[in-house]
């Protein structure tokens, strides 16, 4: 799990630009998987009538329309400009602002809850991004997390991470060293990062689906509009080497074949705990 440090500001500018530049295809692409984990977090939270919701790393904005649906005080909040811009558009009529995660720019105490659909393992420092959230959250209040699952059962993901250590594909000057895309996906490991930061009552459940896609093609036009880090080693790579990787990554793919295209394995974690 060790690696070289983080330069806070070099990653977060990296993941400021990379979900920028991926905003639309990213909610074209990645929706229908991520959108998937929208109704287990928001239980999580316990978001109904009334609740003062803060979402975290809102992105297009589908999780905050949802708890805006259930009757919530909903907003919604993400370093990307394109993103709050998108989600504005998608969702007229609700709150979105530009923030990020470590410097909330709320009162202590101003939500009964906090969201963060798959966040954490993008922020370069989620010890003060989980404290941030327990500064805005009331006594009593939750806070609800979603991260993957290890890449061996969410294969979604863990396809091209295998497929470019495989390959010993890296990119140092174009992306800069970030916490481990695993850190989160534990469960004990989860639980005690939460227990650490003061939450009570902590639990973590699984979330498991499959995903339909037609082939491997469209696998690999999801990646590269939707994951961060994938995406940007990939286009840093000369055009052999990204042949190459696309290459291995159709033929890992056909192990999920069928007879009407792909079915991957896609594994979440949801992970949630109350403010003392």
């Amino acid at each position: 799990m060790n690696g070289p440090p983080v330069d806070p500001e070099a990653f977060r500018n990296f993941e400021r630009a990379a979900h920028n530049r991926i905003a639309g295809s990213y909610h074209d692409r990645f929706g229908a998987v991520t959108d998937r984990v929208i109704a287990p977090l928001l239980d999580a939270a316990h978001v109904g009538p009334g609740t003062r919701l803060l979402d975290v790393a809102s992105g297009p904005g589908s999780l905050t329309r949802e708890a805006a649906k259930r009757g919530a005080r909903v907003i919604g909040t993400d370093i990307a400009s394109a993103m709050i811009e998108l989600a504005r558009k998608l969702n007229p009529g609700l709150d979105f602002r530009e923030a990020s995660a470590d410097e909330l720019p709320f009162a202590d105490s101003a939500f009964n809850a906090v969201v963060c659909a798959f966040g954490m393992g993008h922020f370069p420092d989620a010890e003060r991004v989980v404290a941030e959230f327990g500064r805005v959250l009331v006594p009593g209040g939750i806070a609800a997390l979603s991260w993957w699952d290890g890449f061996a059962h969410n294969r979604i993901n863990g396809i091209f991470h295998e497929t470019l250590g495989r390959l010993n594909v890296s990119a140092p000057g174009v992306l800069p060293a970030g916490p481990p895309m695993d850190r989160f996906s534990d469960h004990a490991r989860f639980a005690k990062f939460l227990r650490a930061a003061g939450l009570r009552h902590v639990r973590v459940d699984a979330v498991t689906f499959t995903h339909h896609l037609r082939d491997a093609d469209d696998l690999w036009e999801l990646a590269m509009g939707s994951f961060a880090r994938a995406s940007s080693l990939i286009r840093a790579q000369p055009d052999a080497t990204r042949l190459t990787i696309r290459a291995a990554v159709s033929e890992a793919a056909q192990m999920y074949a069928g007879p009407k295209g792909l079915e991957i394995p896609v594994a979440v974690l949801v992970a949630s705990g109350t403010k003392a």
